[in-house]
């Protein structure tokens, strides 16, 4: 290999890197000076990671877009271009912590910092396993068995032991279960129609979704109430609870400018962000930024909406469904099939 200089004058500068982090398959946008040079012809620059070298998906004088290939961990970012290589850059990249799932929304975490993962399946499907138990130490082990198509998982409220169970919506069968620590089953209610998206709020009331529009609340007894409709979705809906009480609500389609409802304590119903395409799960942070898995601008991954409502994309990723976030500032970023490990720097709000 050639001498590489990063002191020549024509040498590619870098000088931003955006989003805050990515995983395999999502892409990184740089901007700088000499990325590419009249004089290169055809041939553009070349991406590396570390060692590991990327794609180009553009690449301009002052601006490129680099794919994550598989198998990138987060390192240095760097340009090469003949002969000359650029300052480097770092990246963050999510690294793998569970396969072979099926994430149709959020991950939970609980107390200890263990992680709860479901394979949900197609409807109608058994599963070996219903819900996987991801450790610390991220050792990898069967949670719950026999739960058919899991659609959400939630932790409610300590219970006066001071332990908190794992709730779990089923689409098939309507019904949502209580799981203790120890992966015990129970029935808490049945009949809740195509039980999708699952939240309680700082009064231990449980909030569920159903497929067909409706938004039942049941308060620690087991009294149903309906809480709330909205328009029926063909997808999932997924909720969350700010901290003022107002619960967040998507329900993804294939359209691409769907909005985030915001439904008060009371009912009512307005439009929090409109403009993302398929939103799903969703998380918050200690200072009440919403973070949500959907499109913005055509570009896939998970979504920072502050409170007054200005978006950005903060993690590149193409098939993101859901997020939890973890201590010390790392998240659980989770696709259909796999969970990532991510360091953001970004402390979440606990939801237990």
């Amino acid at each position: 290999m050639p001498l590489l200089h990063s002191f020549r004058p024509d040498a590619p500068h870098l000088i931003s890197l955006r989003p805050r982090a990515a995983i395999p398959g999502g892409t990184f946008e740089l901007t700088g000076t000499h990325l590419l040079t009249t004089n290169d012809g055809p041939q553009l620059p070349e991406a590396f990671f570390g060692d590991t070298p990327a794609a180009l998906d553009l690449a301009r004088p002052t601006r490129a877009l680099v794919r994550v290939p598989s198998g990138a961990i987060s390192s240095e970012l760097t340009l090469r271009r003949h002969n000359t290589i650029s300052n480097p850059l770092h990246a963050s990249i999510g690294v793998p912590m569970v396969e072979d799932l099926h994430m149709i929304s959020n991950p939970a975490v609980d107390a200890d910092g263990n992680l709860f993962a479901m394979v949900s399946g197609q409807r109608g499907e058994a599963v070996p396993v219903s819900i996987f138990r991801i450790a610390r130490d991220l050792q990898v082990s069967p949670f719950v068995r026999d739960v058919m198509n899991v659609s959400a998982l939630a932790f409610g409220p300590p219970d006066a032991t001071g332990q908190a169970n794992l709730f779990a919506s089923s689409r098939s069968e309507g019904t949502i279960y209580r799981i203790t620590p120890a992966g015990a089953v129970s029935t808490f209610t049945e009949g809740m129609g195509i039980a999708t998206g699952i939240a309680f709020d700082p009064d231990g009331n449980l909030y569920v979704g159903d497929r067909s529009g409706t938004i039942f609340k049941l308060s620690p007894t087991g009294e149903i109430f309906v809480f709330a409709t909205l328009e029926p979705s063909v997808a999932f809906y997924h909720l969350c609870f700010r901290d003022d009480g107002t619960l967040l609500v998507t329900a993804p389609t294939t359209s691409s400018h769907q909005a985030i409802y915001a439904i008060s304590p009371n009912g009512d119903t307005t439009v929090f962000y409109r403009g993302l395409g398929r939103p799903q799960g969703m998380a918050l942070d200690v200072d009440n930024n919403l973070y949500v898995a959907a499109s913005l601008q055509g570009n896939r991954g998970i979504i920072r909406i502050t409170p007054q409502g200005n978006a950005e994309l903060v993690v590149a990723g193409n098939d993101l469904v859901g997020l939890c976030f973890l201590d010390d500032g790392c998240a659980a970023l989770a696709t259909n099939s796999t969970i990532f490990h991510t360091d953001l720097g970004i402390e979440g709000r606990p939801l237990i």
